[in-house]
């Protein structure tokens, strides 16, 4: 692609992506291709919530909200905050935006001056790096690894730290591992983060899929409030992707500029979809538990069948989130080669490790948002390859 008035940086993402799609389009050629590619969850969002906003939608909650969000929706974000984690969430620290991924962008946006440094746990949600990049910055991969249970180590973190780092960005439980970050591993975070007085992005999008032990909110721990930004998207805890609605939990200071490039990007998040997330959060306690404890049932089958496979395998039992991070390094393939030989000859789309950041050679990713019969067939298929098949 080549277009004059676009920025070189601009199109060698462009490239880059182009290079990377190939398998898409492979797989939309298939007519039976199963798709554990993306993180879209196959529920609709909860009718009675649906409801409600319809309701709202007809009562003229229709245009434009305050721009720091919906006043009620707000004071529901700080509601939840105290019952589920008893914090002392104040209005003034709450921005409500369209999407986990604009929240992030806002955040770089605002923080970061060329040349800055962030600091990110990998494997990593493949967005980061534009997200870092397009605002000037520089992303500095802090690699995790299987034999640590993909537990960031602190000394590799605090070598990692230069007089440009700005930020640590963490995401917990993570995309892609499903790892889950402990409170003992989150405190020498936060005991760094005070030391070398960085702030924390807490990218907190799966908390209801924390299956290794119940969801801690980084900002949560002894003097981390005042440093920690963090992201709640409800795409994933609420089954909204296609809402477009999330909010930012920031120190009160940050607010004012957070508000201005907030009304520069979208003026305010849709109203509809603020509505709908403000009557998610108060139904919370019916509609999480049943779809948490589905993916649970899902990934630990999916897992099982992982494990029983040559060449492959993955953490069991599952930690978090609705992804499997499959080691396919005995196979001898790279992963790019792995997910072609398995979409040309099972008709199954997995991601390559890579996409997730430099650390992830090696693996693939599965996303389980198919039911249990989809998941087993595509396993199935897999199993009577001759590089996976049992001995």
């Amino acid at each position: 692609m080549k277009n004059k008035f676009i920025t070189d940086s601009h199109l060698s993402y462009v490239n880059k992506s182009e290079a990377m799609g190939k398998c898409d389009v492979l797989a939309a050629s298939m007519d039976d291709c199963i798709n554990l590619s993306i993180g879209n969850p196959d529920f609709d969002t909860d009718q009675r919530v649906i409801d409600a906003a319809f309701a709202d939608a007809g009562n003229g909650h229709t245009g434009y909200t305050n721009y720091q969000g919906d006043p009620e929706f707000r004071a529901e974000i700080a509601k939840m905050y105290k019952e589920d984690y008893g914090m002392d969430i104040k209005d003034e620290q709450i921005l409500i935006t369209s999407s986990g991924c604009s929240s992030l962008f806002l955040i770089m946006n605002m923080i970061c001056n060329p040349g800055d440094e962030i600091i990110v746990q990998a494997p990593y949600f493949s967005a980061y790096s534009l997200q870092i990049e397009l605002n000037g910055a520089k992303l500095v991969e802090l690699p995790t690894y299987e034999e640590d249970d993909f537990q960031i180590r602190p000394e590799l973190l605090e070598s990692l730290i230069t007089e440009k780092t700005k930020a640590i960005l963490l995401n917990t439980p993570s995309n892609p591992t499903g790892s889950c970050l402990t409170v003992e591993t989150m405190e020498k975070i936060a005991a760094i983060a005070e030391k070398h007085d960085l702030l924390v992005i807490a990218d907190d999008i799966y908390t209801v899929y924390s299956y290794q032990h119940k969801f801690v909110p980084f900002a949560s721990l002894p003097g981390m409030m005042k440093r920690t930004l963090t992201i709640n998207s409800f795409s994933k805890d609420y089954i909204m992707c296609g809402w477009r609605v999330s909010n930012i939990i920031m120190p009160e200071e940050f607010m004012e500029v957070a508000l201005r490039i907030n009304q520069a990007m979208v003026f305010c998040a849709p109203s509809v979809s603020q509505r709908a997330a403000m009557h998610g959060i108060r139904m919370r306690k019916e509609i999480q538990p049943p779809v948490s404890a589905e993916f649970r049932k899902r990934l630990e089958y999916g897992a099982e069948r992982v494990n029983a496979l040559k060449n492959m395998h993955t953490q069991y039992p599952p930690k978090g989130t609705f992804y499997l991070w499959i080691n396919i390094k005995d196979t001898g393939m790279t992963s790019q080669e792995a997910q072609e030989y398995i979409l040309e000859n099972a008709h199954v789309l997995m991601l390559p490790g890579p996409g997730f950041g430099e650390c992830g050679e090696g693996y693939l990713r599965a996303s389980l948002t198919v039911g249990v019969d989809k998941i087993k067939e595509a396993f199935d298929r897999i199993e009577k390859l001759d590089m996976f098949k049992p001995e």
